[in-house]
């Protein structure tokens, strides 16, 4: 057991070959880059790493709490989790905790490749991806196919952004620190307005997302992608790349402009540029929106659970975790139930701002 920062650079180029040997699209959020941030901000992260002889065969990374609780690294915020293993490699699933001296492992976005863990979800949903493996022309017209009146729509919008505030211009991977902090107050004024828990209220991912944005590695690189008019930023996105995947993380757009939808304006040219880039994939995560149905070529399973070990942990853990998990999958499978919900999470966030 290692906390990430103690990991050695032998291991960490292990970690890398073992996802370079899996099936699953290298998502970023699975490197050991996105770990060592998390550990620099998380005391309670740690890294489990399986030696067959005297190799690594395999690493799960993830947070323990103090009665030994464990859940997947930077668990709420993570949207690809799971172990990282050797491929054909035999665990079980009670000796890893033990080992790990874990009472359970909770995950709300596990890979569907991760068989150690996936036979204990609870719930299985949808992640949305955009496919440019083929170049963006292909994209844009699959989009005219699928969704003709939304593209329309949306150039035409582009085009008038253009004419009535100012020259279009997009930078993809933005480096200046005062973008970043604009898309985080945008972001967090979005929260509050939807009622939603405002997530950079929270110190440590302010602190995590600060960190990342400086991280650059081949399979791990924080990206700041901007729409400017003029010198104005008008919307904007932070999230992770591989060499293949776009991890599309916190986007958000100045409300003044929600006319001319800057947010899908924005994710187009994103889509255009990672095409050029040679990244073959936008990840959107999960969550249903309206944005994700119009843009996205398909979908993923992803999945939320926990496994546990007999014991105290195991009821601590039903009691903090699941009546509230029921809850929420009982609201999102009624539509005109969820609905409701979000329009009351709105208007409580009305009454808390007069």
């Amino acid at each position: 057991m290692a906390v990430p920062e103690e990991l050695g650079e032998g291991e960490k180029e292990r970690w890398r070959a073992l996802r370079a040997a899996s099936d699953t699209p290298r998502n970023p959020f699975m490197e050991p880059e996105f770990t060592e941030a998390v550990g620099l901000v998380r005391p309670r992260a740690r890294v489990a790493v399986v030696y067959e002889g005297l190799e690594p065969a395999g690493f799960l990374p993830h947070e323990r709490g103090p009665l030994g609780q464990g859940r997947a690294i930077g668990l709420g915020v993570s949207d690809a989790q799971g172990a990282i293993l050797r491929p054909g490699l035999r665990l079980d699933t009670g000796e890893l905790l033990r080992g790990c001296a874990l009472s359970s492992f909770v995950f709300d976005n596990l890979e569907a490749e991760q068989r150690l863990f996936v036979r204990y979800a609870a719930e299985e949903h949808a992640t949305y991806v955009i496919d440019v493996e083929k170049g963006y022309e292909t994209y844009e017209s699959v989009l005219r196919a699928q969704s003709p009146k939304f593209l329309k729509t949306t150039l035409a919008k582009e085009r008038r952004l253009g004419r009535q505030v100012g020259e279009l211009r997009f930078v993809f991977d933005e480096r200046e620190p005062a973008a970043l902090r604009t898309l985080m107050e945008w972001k967090s004024a979005q929260y509050r307005r939807t009622g939603r828990r405002d997530r950079f209220a929270q110190e440590w991912i302010t602190r995590l997302v600060g960190r990342l944005a400086e991280t650059r590695a081949p399979e791990c690189s924080g990206t700041l992608s901007v729409l400017y008019a003029g010198r104005r930023p008008l919307a904007a996105h932070f999230g992770l790349r591989s060499a293949s995947v776009l991890a599309c993380w916190f986007p958000a757009y100045d409300p003044e402009f929600a006319k001319y939808s800057p947010g899908l304006v924005l994710h187009l040219r994103m889509a255009e540029a990672a095409a050029a880039e040679g990244i073959g994939m936008l990840d959107l995560g999960r969550g249903a929106a309206e944005y994700k149905d119009a843009l996205k070529t398909g979908e993923l399973p992803v999945y939320e659970g926990a496994v546990t070990r007999p014991g105290a942990g195991a009821v601590l853990h039903w009691l903090s975790r699941e009546p509230a998990r029921r809850a929420h999958g009982f609201v999102r499978g009624r539509p005109r139930l969820a609905a409701l919900a979000a329009r009351t999470l709105k208007g409580a966030a009305r009454l808390r701002r007069t």
